[in-house]
């Protein structure tokens, strides 16, 4: 009987197995079945941190009460369900990627410069023309960090980073002398702008500290606006040109010149105005055009030639476009040929010959000589400059930009074309119709700039990877003394103990920041590279900054030492050397971890400190460190905050996600605090 009764039973378990739906078979891959077990436990976490899930057991945890885990898998289950925790850990991520990727996507160069772009707030309209404008453009000029355009129904348009944060002028509250449709000309300075209406009247606003559009009280180092200009009804048929500058405005009135404003700005303002005028009665010509430089101008004349009040040295020379090749004696060249277009840029100046030959010259920087690739079937009719960048302009309609490229507004080469225009970082082109068909450039700051014009997002990215090198550098170097002094100090104790902590006291007497300081100090004045500087100060914040992790190693191993697996290595023979690292580190390794986490945000804090003091990473490589000691005024700290609370803020965010990162890991590795709270 009872055999029947298990024969049935097989029948049974046969049948229900047969009815079952057979089970999928699993992969067999181990890469499959290593990422599938890595989402499912990102899953599990994810429903735990943020869908509400149980803190308590699963049901599979808790018919497995006899399942266990090692200690290291249930502290990291711990501490993924540590919501602030996981939240802290995620934002560093994104920190680290942010600033040691960042850098391969955002180029910087740190030697560069330009006080023009000096001071912006965070902005995206620097590119923005205005709907109106965009299908009626006359003219556009821009000199810094504000652009004007005229209409053909003269109609004015003012776009960019119109306010000054220090003065508080805004470029674009136009004054109400200025009328709708009643603009002819227009320009934009550094902190100013000017206006000719069509009642032949020169408005000016903005900053007028130096004369630049009315006369001023305090006259020293400055020159007026003449009397013929000022408060006088112009023939604006006679009004060729309108420039203005740095603190300097100009126009080209019955042929000829009139510049006006701080003297000092245009070093050669007198000489070229007095040489223009007087070649003009000589030569019985006119000037046709006249361009400014940060400190000089150039003048091009009706008949071809050119002055330049000494803005180019006697013997000068320049690269061409045709041959790519040097030009010497640049002025008897020239002098030899017929110009017909001329542009300046911060310090570059090209010229156009009847030929169709670019030829550039000055301080090149920048690129400023590395031509576009014209084809040899056209020939260039016309050229303009921006502040690092030039836009030239071919017979066949198309356009071709060279020099610095730092923000894209070189990238319009072989675009269709009937006139250009050029801002300070920005390239405009404007076809037969005058509507505006293609535009490239700044299109703003994302956290402004510095004093200087740099970046300051770009030399946060590329900071923030210099100081967290620093700080992760340091604290290895700081945790491989401690981990050594430690181990010996506590294993071996007796005289070894002894001798170590009395230099473990030694170090740990030395105050810290002032030492640093003077060491920090000391090597910027050997003649060292950068890269061995910064090495140097690395080394430094890690051998100084062991001393409390050693002591606390020590006490570890000096727990450890007396246990039973200590007792049983020594009696199998096991090395002392081997005890202590092999047997007893691992054992502490969890408080290491901890410390040294809370001891990275500390050498993060030490090495902005230095900087901040100017003892640390120098300018102008860039730390979160240095970037806030150029913040250490009132002025900046009131007029421009962007560039201490961005940088602040990504050191405080790094530093706290530390912290909360370190004293979550101390409490689910310490033994007596391993249940959550």
């Amino acid at each position: 009987m009872s055999e029947n009764n298990n024969d049935m039973k097989d029948i049974d378990i046969e049948n229900v197995n047969a009815n079952e739906a057979p089970a999928p078979e699993k992969s067999k891959n181990p890469f499959v079945k290593t990422v599938l077990s890595v989402f499912s436990t990102a899953w599990r976490w994810t429903k735990r941190m943020f869908l509400g899930a149980s803190k308590e057991l699963s049901m599979d945890d808790a018919l497995a009460v006899e399942k266990l885990e090692s200690p290291s898998k249930l502290a990291i289950k711990t501490f993924f369900r540590r919501k602030l925790a996981v939240t802290a850990l995620v934002v560093l991520i994104s920190l680290f990627l942010f600033v040691f990727i960042g850098p391969l996507f955002i180029p910087m160069d740190i030697n560069y410069t330009d006080t023009l772009q000096g001071n912006i707030a965070p902005n995206y309209s620097m590119m923005k023309v205005p709907r109106k404008l965009k299908n009626d453009i006359r003219d556009i000029n821009g000199f810094s960090n504000f652009t004007v355009g005229v209409s053909n129904d003269n109609n004015l348009y003012v776009w960019g980073y119109t306010k000054d944060a220090l003065t508080g002028d805004d470029f674009s509250k136009v004054p109400e002398t200025v009328e709708d449709g009643k603009v002819y000309m227009a320009a934009a300075g550094s902190n100013h702008a000017i206006v000719l209406t069509t009642d032949g009247k020169i408005i000016g606003w903005g900053s007028n500290n130096k004369g630049q559009y009315a006369p001023v009280e305090d006259d020293l180092g400055v020159i007026e606006i003449p009397d013929e200009l000022y408060n006088t009804n112009l023939d604006i048929t006679k009004a060729t040109q309108l420039v203005a500058g740095y603190q300097v405005s100009g126009i080209v009135y019955d042929g000829k010149l009139y510049l006006w404003g701080n003297e000092k700005a245009l070093e050669n303002m007198t000489k070229i105005v007095e040489e223009a005028n007087q070649y003009c009665i000589d030569n019985q010509t006119n000037v046709a055009k006249v361009v400014l430089s940060n400190g000089n101008a150039i003048v091009l004349y009706e008949n071809g030639k050119i002055s330049t009040g000494g803005a180019l040295p006697a013997v000068a020379s320049a690269k061409s476009m045709k041959t790519r090749s040097a030009v010497y004696n640049l002025l008897g060249y020239l002098d030899a040929q017929q110009i017909v277009d001329i542009a300046a840029s911060n310090t570059c100046y090209a010229f156009l010959t009847a030929d169709g030959d670019v030829l550039i010259t000055g301080a090149i920087d920048y690129g400023e000589d590395n031509f576009a690739d014209i084809p040899a079937d056209q020939k260039v009719v016309s050229i303009v400059a921006g502040t690092r960048h030039f836009v030239a302009l071919t017979d066949g309609g198309f356009a071709y930009a060279w020099g610095h490229n730092d923000y894209g507004q070189t990238k319009i080469n072989g675009k269709r074309a009937n006139n250009i225009f050029a801002g300070a970082k920005q390239t405009y082109l404007v076809d037969e119709d005058d509507d505006l068909t293609a535009r490239a450039g700044l299109k703003g700051y994302l956290f402004g700039t510095d004093k200087e014009g740099r970046c300051t997002f770009t030399r946060i990215v590329h900071g923030g990877k210099m100081t967290m090198t620093v700080g992760a550098v340091a604290v290895i170097v700081s945790s491989i003394i401690a981990i050594i002094i430690g181990c010996l100090s506590g294993y071996f104790g007796g005289w070894v103990d002894m001798l170590l902590m009395r230099i473990t006291e030694i170090f740990s007497s030395i105050p810290f920041l002032p030492f640093a300081m003077m060491l920090s100090y000391i090597i910027r004045n050997y003649p060292i590279g950068e890269k061995m500087r910064i090495f140097i100060i690395m080394m430094i914040l890690g051998l100084l900054s062991w001393t409390g992790l050693a002591r606390m190693i020590r006490g570890q191993v000096l727990a450890e030492r007396e246990k039973e697996f200590v007792t049983a290595a020594k009696s199998m023979g096991v090395r002392e050397k081997r005890i202590a690292f092999k047997h007893i580190l691992p054992n502490i390794i969890s408080v290491i971890l901890v410390s040294m986490t809370l001891d990275f945000a500390g050498c993060l804090l030490t090495e902005s400190s230095l900087s901040y003091l100017g003892f640390g990473v120098q300018l102008p490589q860039p730390t979160w460190g240095n970037m806030l000691n150029g913040a250490n005024n009132s002025i900046v700290i009131q007029s421009y905050w962007w560039q201490w609370v961005f940088p602040s803020l990504f050191l405080s965010i790094a530093t706290i996600s530390i912290n909360i990162i370190g004293d979550t890991l101390r409490d689910v590795l310490d033994p007596k605090s391993s249940q959550e709270k």
